[in-house]
């Protein structure tokens, strides 16, 4: 096998199958969900959705599943090479995190004001699964951090000599990302679910918590677009 580096910022070993480049190696896959799977687990505004869904009830399926429809589309979009496009215009770059973080702020307020309470299965509705799913493909879809994530990220472990298409490589990759923060969400939602349930207090807090760092995520990203 050979060794392919690429620089940017950070050294990643690529290791694809044959001097022929038939497809991408176990190897690779394994490499990029090692390091994909370090920035899963890193808590941010991913982590505390999920954990107001786990709080809610059964939403937290719903929630979840929102957030993973917001990263197959930032998949998609990097993978149909409109990442690169927008990621070079930085008018656009800068719409999309200031839609980002107002909805984020909107999010955030809303939890401090109305904290979430552990509730009773029964007062789940179709309604309610449909606003958590809504609201979950904008915590991740609206968020730059992921789409840059993802374009940087990506690319980085797809080999054009491979005899699977840029697109196809990419799409796999992303998968495996998508299935990493499935289980991991799903973990952090139920997590919380099971410690809070019976906690009322805590849970308005935890919740509260939540909002916080989702106003303060928001307004790191408007930081960001001034300086």
């Amino acid at each position: 096998m050979e060794a392919h580096f690429i620089k940017t910022g950070i050294f990643f070993p690529l290791y694809f199958s044959g001097d022929e480049g038939l497809n991408v190696s176990p190897s690779v896959l394994a490499t990029f969900w090692a390091v994909s799977f370090l920035f899963v687990i890193t808590p941010g505004m991913d982590w505390a959705y999920a954990i107001s869904a786990g709080i809610r009830g059964r939403m937290v399926m719903p929630a979840v599943s929102g957030m993973l429809l917001g990263h197959l589309a930032a998949t998609g979009l990097v993978a149909a090479g409109v990442g690169a496009l927008v990621a070079n215009m930085p008018l656009a770059l800068t719409m999309l995190t200031i839609v980002g973080a107002g909805y984020l702020l909107w999010l955030g307020v809303g939890l401090i004001r109305n904290p979430a309470v552990p509730t009773t299965e029964l007062t789940d509705t179709p309604d309610n699964a449909m606003r958590w799913i809504l609201k979950g493909v904008g915590v991740s879809g609206l968020n730059p951090k992921v789409f840059l994530l993802f374009l940087a990220l990506l690319p980085q472990f797809s080999d054009p000599k491979s005899s699977w298409s840029l697109p196809t490589q990419i799409l796999t990759l992303g998968s495996i990302h998508i299935v990493s923060c499935g289980v991991v969400y799903l973990l952090v939602g139920y997590g919380s679910r099971v410690v809070l349930k019976t906690r009322p207090a805590a849970a308005k807090l935890v919740s509260r918590i939540s909002g916080a760092a989702m106003i303060g995520i928001a307004l790191v990203l408007l930081a960001e677009t001034v300086i």
